[in-house]
């Protein structure tokens, strides 16, 4: 057998003792599976003392992950750091350099820095691996890169980020409003940090920006996707949308067109019975469509020490194995600028507000509506007491973003909106 593949591991939180046990756990499965045994030389964290529920005293300690970068008795990086600068850039830099390949789970150093860092390894001859950069345990770089390589890229959507499909289920299933379920997702330990990361959809939006790359040919464009959270989001909203016969999701929607590259991350609608509809709790789903294979499917856990650990040693399979592939599925030097584009797609609109007990108000904002071309699919107005606020929701027919734009522009100048209109997009899945 041949000799064993060496890893650095700088990071032990979470996903890196789930590293950790599986090499310990599947020492001879990996090398059956690789063909070389698959060996710990060193590892790396903040503070050696801290009790991490592994045994790390078979492996030299490094305290500054640059010595691990450097360290000539091993082969591949594993950085599991986070941050999209500073050390964890450093380090994965410095060891490209000094004739390591490198894994990753770090999404926001990809989604920013992706290019630089796949020119920098590939003019090395080096390899960066990342299959646990996006949606944890699901294998959705592999089956891009490589199982889908023989299809044009139509669409990639799904929902990305388990913390915000946990709080609107949770909404969902329990009628609680969106503060308390946040608290409770704060408690248990779901949210990063800094919780914006989260909720307002920017780690998800990292994953779209790595996706794209890959559909498209496209250099990573994060800066380029309109990026709108949850917070908005009430539990009126979760059960207007449940009674019409939707979900909603913070879902991410990337695609070509004649115009640009779309790329959104935003609450939408999707119908209930649909398998977005229907993921629940911290699952993540990524949904891909080809010219030639159709919708494919992918469903699983989004994060979590074994799924996302999992993802990881998928990597250094590969690595051991001797496959080598270019970072984003083709040369980075040919990838390219992608023109950003805002979604002229049409759709139909979910719309809820709040009318003042006035006559004719509704007719106001019918007029609005239709004025701007936009035709009307359902409309519910919900009981009300005499002289207290009349809830109207509609849902519209398919129609352009310009179109919805207007309307919510100019639906406040009637007089007769108790508070601004909620509009959401309706997304065909």
């Amino acid at each position: 057998m041949s000799s064993p593949l060496r890893l650095g591991i700088a990071g032990l939180g979470t996903v890196g003792i789930g590293v950790v046990k599986i090499v310990q756990k599947h020492a001879g499965l990996l090398a059956q599976r690789s063909g070389r045994p698959v060996a710990i030389t060193a590892v790396s964290a903040r503070d050696r003392r801290k009790n991490r529920d592994a045994d790390l005293s078979a492996y030299r300690w490094e305290d500054d992950p640059m010595a691990l970068a450097l360290a000539e008795d091993v082969d591949v990086f594993v950085e599991l750091i986070g941050g999209d600068a500073g050390i964890a850039k450093d380090s994965i830099e410095a060891a490209l350099r000094s004739g390591k390949d490198v894994v990753t789970a770090n999404k926001a150093l990809l989604a920013m820095h992706g290019q630089e860092l796949a020119e920098l390894a590939e003019g090395l001859g080096r390899v960066i691996r990342f299959e646990a950069a996006v949606a944890g345990g699901i294998p959705v770089i592999k089956a891009m890169t490589e199982s889908l390589a023989g299809n044009r890229i139509n669409r990639v959507m799904g929902v990305m980020n388990g913390t915000c499909n946990y709080i609107l289920t949770r909404m969902e299933s329990a009628g609680l409003p969106y503060e308390e379920v946040f608290e409770e997702a704060r408690q248990l330990g779901y949210l990063e940090a800094d919780p914006t990361l989260d909720v307002g959809g920017i780690d998800a939006s990292h994953k779209l920006a790595i996706l794209s790359s890959i559909a498209f040919g496209t250099r990573p464009a994060f800066d380029a996707v309109e990026i709108e959270g949850i917070e908005r989001v009430s539990i009126d909203d979760i059960r207007r949308a449940a009674d019409m016969g939707y979900r909603i999701k913070l879902l991410g929607v990337a695609q070509m067109t004649a115009r640009g590259l779309e790329q959104r991350m935003s609450p939408c609608l999707v119908p209930a019975d649909s398998p977005l509809g229907q993921l629940a709790g911290g699952t993540n789903m990524v949904v891909v469509e080809g010219d030639s294979v159709g919708q494919i499917v992918l469903r699983g856990a989004g994060a979590g020490e074994g799924p996302t650990a999992s993802a990881v040693m998928s990597d250094v399979i590969e690595l051991a194995r001797g496959v080598r592939l270019p970072v984003f599925g083709v040369p980075a030097t040919s990838l390219s600028d992608s023109q950003p584009a805002r979604t002229a797609v049409p759709a139909a609109y979910y719309l809820r507000m709040e009318l003042l007990d006035k006559p004719g108000a509704l007719a106001k904002i019918t007029t609005v509506l239709g004025d701007a071309g936009i035709s009307i699919d359902r409309m519910r107005q919900y009981g009300h007491k005499d002289g207290s606020n009349v809830p109207v929701l509609f849902v519209t027919d398919r129609t352009t973003p310009e179109a919805i734009d207007h309307a919510i522009e100019t639906l406040p100048k009637t007089g007769v909106l108790a508070s601004d209109p909620v509009e959401l997009r309706i997304e065909e899945v």
